[in-house]
């Protein structure tokens, strides 16, 4: 039997979590995986607080409904901690992936999230240098790759520039792209 793995996403609106979530599935449709993407708001305005969620697997997948018990929770954006309790459903063993300045013992001690494992990445710091916006959820995907390895980094790349490339101009694209490599080595786990 496959594993299906179930990624809840959070963040605030216009922050482009929804989008993340969407590119992650696209990245593994690349890798020859199956998924589903979708967004979990009704009519919130910029800067409200949303979810999203991504399955993956490697057989099709018959469920369709909201991701209650997810392995892995990617928290884009930081002010969420506290106010939404971003652990709520995670399996003891999961993966916490937080865009944070702090250590992941920090946020270990914050949440009182003692199992599973923890990554932290200080996504908007990298963002505001490459792009000049604070704009981190394409380059958690990174982590989301080093973390899990539920897809790899070079299908991202490929995907970020083929999406954005369209889009976007070229150098707008191509700090994406190392961006999403910086993200990737300068994660600390904990």
């Amino acid at each position: 039997m496959s594993k299906c793995t179930e990624i809840r996403w959070h963040g605030r609106a216009g922050q482009g979590v929804v989008t993340a979530g969407e590119l992650l599935a696209e990245a593994a449709l690349e890798e020859g995986k199956y998924f589903q993407a979708f967004p979990d708001y009704g009519p919130e305005r910029m800067g409200a607080p949303v979810k999203s969620y991504t399955r993956i697997s490697d057989e099709p997948i018959e469920i369709h409904y909201q991701i209650l018990t997810p392995e892995v929770v990617v928290v884009v954006n930081p002010n969420l901690l506290g106010v939404v309790d971003v652990t709520e459903g995670l399996a003891k063993d999961g993966v916490l992936i937080v865009n944070t300045p702090e250590s992941p013992g920090d946020i270990r001690t914050k949440l009182d999230f003692e199992g599973g494992r923890v990554f932290t990445v200080d996504a908007t710091a990298i963002a505001m240098e490459a792009l000049g916006r604070d704009i981190p959820s394409t380059m958690m995907l990174g982590v989301v790759a080093k973390a899990t390895g539920i897809v790899k980094l070079d299908s991202l790349k490929h995907l970020v520039r083929e999406k954005l490339g369209a889009k976007l101009r070229s150098e707008i694209v191509e700090a994406n792209i190392t961006s999403l490599q910086r993200v990737y080595d300068d994660v600390k786990e904990g």
